[in-house]
């Protein structure tokens, strides 16, 4: 596929931006759906099953950090490269990336059926949930090379601004996920009613194929030939570099995801009323995510953008699409927040029948919902200095945030100072406001364009990172040349 210069996005340039973003934000509703319906089925099922989903859900997303942070580097290498009008290099790259996401899922597969039983002990799993659990973990532990491949090639479609196919995929995951939670779970359309069984295979398979039809695209596409795995002399020089934007990634994953456990801890041992406020954090943050959703979608369109013009000399023009998406970004999500608080009342009496509990949904609501503004800009400059490859940057700020401002702060105010859940809450609010600044000073006048990963053509690259056959697109900042 040939692709246009970056540059010529700039005479209309919210157009490109509408271009990527769209379906991105499709792909997150997507999400959204397949989350919703295995919560659902399992609670049809019985609480068991849905504490037990629960659980392993959150035990997921742990063992898929090593494929988000692959593919936080795939964006930035591949999108830069493919900037760069250097498309061997973005092939070689999608390779190693593909190579590095079956290894890695059958690493962690071969672990999680070895350590089954320990794992259980460790996450205190109790007496009643652990065969369901243990059931969920030994299907899970099987899907996570599929899912690897999944996460990865969908990162690489993106990254080359062909974000239908992985829109697709996720569709795709989507409608296999539902029919086999409902078919399987629940014994419809003549299929065996498995139970919770059933609602773990139905993951499986449905992301099993996700990731089936994410490699005939690649093949399609001519990204899984011969050329597109390098030689090993390529891999020794290139791989170091890929890691340096996947090892802060994922290492900023675990500083959040662990965070936000211990903040957890810290609602559910509040002096007064803790149970209503986990309850109370536990809804709101659902009511919550709807938002998320189209800030992701600007996170990754921030990524791609960057990274494109960042590989095409244009530093300068990579940090006004950065600006531009926030903007966007910022202003549309504000405008459904807007509408969110009007209904936020009826929105809370559907998650609970308990007006304590109605109450505290109300109070989450009210902080978080005012550092929403916050939250976006941190989403999304996060994105961009991901697609130029600076995520140590998004690395320090994160975790330095979480457990240096959140935690703390949430530890006094909810436990010394006011007493109760609204501390806590304020934590949130104040930790995304210093956040979204620090970001923002970052992104404004930081050299964060140091951490690029392309370089321009040398005869002195005897590994052939920067090797291209054919013409360079020439322009920019200072330009490139064959």
């Amino acid at each position: 596929m040939a692709f246009k210069n970056p540059a010529q996005d700039t005479a209309h340039p919210y157009r490109a931006i509408w271009k990527l973003s769209w379906p991105q934000v499709l792909m997150m509703f997507f999400q959204f759906w397949i989350g919703f319906a295995d919560v659902y089925v399992a609670g049809l099922i019985n609480r068991e099953v849905q504490a037990s989903l629960g659980l392993i859900t959150t035990c997921l997303f742990f063992l898929l950090i090593v494929a988000t942070a692959v593919a936080n580097g795939a964006v930035a290498a591949v999108s830069q490269s493919v900037g760069a009008g250097l498309y061997r290099r973005g092939r070689r790259y999608v390779g190693l990336c593909l190579l590095l996401a079956l290894g890695m899922g059958t690493l962690l597969m071969l672990l999680g059926l070895a350590g089954r039983e320990a794992f259980l002990v460790a996450l205190r799993v109790p007496v009643e949930l652990r065969a369901i659990t243990g059931d969920f973990l030994f299907v899970y532990a099987l899907l996570l090379p599929a899912y690897h491949v999944l996460v990865i090639a969908n990162a690489v479609f993106r990254a080359r601004k062909e974000v239908i196919f992985p829109t697709l995929s996720i569709l795709l995951v989507c409608v296999v996920n539902a029919v086999a939670d409902f078919g399987l779970g629940l014994g419809l359309w003549g299929l065996p009613a498995m139970g919770h069984a059933g609602l773990a295979w139905a993951t499986f398979w449905s992301v099993t194929a996700g990731a089936a039809l994410n490699l005939a695209m690649l093949w399609r596409k001519g990204l899984l030939r011969r050329e597109a795995f390098a030689p090993l002399r390529w891999v020794r020089r290139a791989l170091p570099r890929l890691l340096r934007v996947a090892g802060p990634s994922g290492l900023m994953q675990v500083l959040w995801q662990s965070g936000y456990l211990v903040l957890f801890a810290i609602t559910g041992s509040l002096p007064h009323g803790n149970i209503t406020a986990l309850a109370g954090m536990t809804a709101g943050a659902r009511i919550e995510a709807l938002l998320f959703l189209p800030g992701f979608a600007f996170n990754m369109t921030a990524s791609v953008l960057v990274g494109h013009y960042l590989g095409a000399g244009q530093p300068a023009e990579a940090k006004r699409f950065g600006f531009r998406v926030l903007g966007i970004g910022v202003a549309a999500v504000g405008l459904v927040t807007i509408g969110l608080w009007q209904v936020a009342g009826d929105v809370a009496r559907v998650m609970s029948d308990d007006p304590a509990v109605r109450l505290e949904i109300m109070s989450y609501l009210y902080w978080n919902l005012l550092a929403i503004p916050f939250t976006l800009t941190g989403m999304i400059l996060g994105g961009a200095l991901g697609g130029a490859g600076a995520t140590f940057y998004t690395m320090v700020v994160f975790g330095a945030t979480v457990w240096g401002v959140r935690l703390p702060l949430a530890w006094l105010l909810g436990h010394h100072i006011l007493g109760e859940a609204r501390g806590v809450w304020i934590s949130m609010l104040v930790s995304q406001m210093v956040q979204a600044l620090v970001l923002l000073y970052v992104f404004a006048f930081k050299d964060w364009k140091r951490f690029a990963l392309v370089r321009r053509p040398s005869r002195r690259d005897p590994a052939g990172l920067a090797e291209e056959p054919g013409p360079l697109p020439v322009g920019g900042n200072g330009g490139l040349r064959k």
